[in-house]
């Protein structure tokens, strides 16, 4: 009988659970693959440190090396790649059409380096006319921005002086005197950036007018390298230096998983906020300088910080619970309200076996038995004995025991009433 009260109860309930079911979020992969940049690189070396971090939390992360930002973006567009996550330099989406691409958020400086030889003071990017110039191999960062920088001062980067070249075979050239100048995106803590700055024969440039290029460029942010900070002894650079840098960011899929989202910018704060000769401690990642829309779920985490289960509770635990938190709603609009229902319909199922007894007991009963006819009594007796034998078989749990053996009393009664009459 209890089984037959509550069913409808649990039905109704778990048809509740059913539904919003529908809107609980799936769970978050376990593998995911990061786009990066050459092997050895700044790329790829920040996501061998996000590596270990996430393997903590479970989560494995798989590095694609590629050729740098542009097809990185081409990676992330192109749905048959599988690519879920790509470091992209500020500047690369220059020209591109909008894509569903979101910005996670900056993660450090990448200082622009324009590195030349000669005797000749170079300070702005218009005394580079007429100069063999390497500007980036096709789909680096490097090329995106140096591009855009040189077209702002009307040098045709299609023309047979800019060579198609970086990182390494554009250093070799440097040197070997086969290009008069060289852009670089790289941290001040590059080899390549660390060989060129020791070089007698080669001169970084200064942008004496970086605050117009940063105006003109939002990705873009205007740095001074100090004075002596490469290398105090040899005073290196040998005074302050003005340098343009875009900054380095997390670009993933508009449907990359929520839940992801404030795990990996917790990974990059560990990674990156601990500062750097550009940025103060705790200045990255943040929210600034973004190649694309920023994230809603990034933008909360800014805004609010860890979310608050993942602050107390292993990533995977507090996942469960906030995805889970949806089947709140049946349980409090169904669940709650059913549980108080149901036990007065309970007890109304119990009670009413045995108010159906008592129907048949007042139908019996009559007013003045001892004008009834010794048949009529007779007659009576035997239905008596019968109801008291059926309610003798009613099974009713032990708290609704007084009830039934009350009706038993009051059959007793009615009998001894009929009998005394006889």
């Amino acid at each position: 009988m209890q089984i037959k009260t509550f069913a409808p109860a649990i039905i109704i309930t778990l048809i509740g659970f059913f539904i919003a079911g529908q809107f609980v979020n799936p769970a978050p992969p376990r593998t995911i693959t990061i786009a990066t940049g050459h092997p050895g690189g700044a790329y790829h070396l920040f996501a061998e440190r996000y590596q270990p971090l996430l393997a903590a939390e479970g989560i494995t992360l798989e590095i694609l090396d590629t050729a740098g930002s542009v097809e990185n973006i081409r990676l992330l567009e192109d749905e048959a790649a599988t690519i879920d996550l790509a470091f992209v330099q500020g500047g690369s989406t220059a020209g591109r059409p909008a894509v569903d691409l979101v910005s996670l958020g900056s993660l450090y400086f990448e200082p622009l380096w324009v590195f030349y030889r000669g005797t000749s003071r170079l300070e702005r990017l218009t005394d580079l006319h007429g100069k063999r110039v390497a500007i980036g191999e096709p789909g680096s960062g490097t090329r995106a921005v140096a591009v855009t920088l040189l077209e702002d001062n009307f040098i045709d980067t299609n023309a047979g002086k800019n060579f198609p070249i970086g990182d390494q075979a554009a250093v070799d050239a440097l040197l070997a005197g086969r290009v008069d100048a060289a852009f670089f995106v790289a941290s001040a803590q590059s080899p390549l950036v660390q060989s060129l700055q020791h070089r007698q024969d080669i001169h970084l440039m200064s942008f004496s007018r970086a605050t117009a290029y940063a105006r003109l460029h939002p990705f873009l942010s205007s740095i001074t390298l100090p004075e002596g900070i490469i290398n105090l002894e040899a005073n290196i650079p040998p005074e302050d230096t003005t340098l343009l840098a875009p900054t380095a960011n997390l670009v993933a899929h508009g449907n990359f998983h929520p839940a992801l989202v404030s795990l990996l910018l917790q990974t990059a704060a560990r990674v990156h906020g601990s500062g750097s000769l550009f940025a103060r401690p705790g200045e990255f990642p943040n929210d600034q300088n973004l190649v694309f829309q920023l994230d809603d779920d990034a933008r909360r985490y800014y805004k609010h910080g860890t979310p608050f289960l993942q602050r107390y509770l292993p990533f995977w635990t507090a996942n469960l619970l906030d995805r889970l938190k949806v089947m709140l709603v049946p349980l409090l609009t169904l669940l709650i309200p059913l549980a108080k229902i149901m036990p007065p319909t309970y007890r109304w199922q119990v009670r009413k076996k045995i108010y159906r007894w008592y129907r048949e007991l007042k139908a019996l009963d009559t007013e003045h038995p001892e004008q009834a006819s010794t048949e009529s009594l007779r007659t009576s007796l035997k239905q008596l004995e019968a109801l008291e034998e059926e309610v003798r078989k009613v099974n009713v749990p032990l708290s609704y025991s007084d009830e039934l053996y009350t009706l038993r009393l009051h059959i007793g009664l009615v009998r001894t009433r009929f009998t005394n009459a006889l």
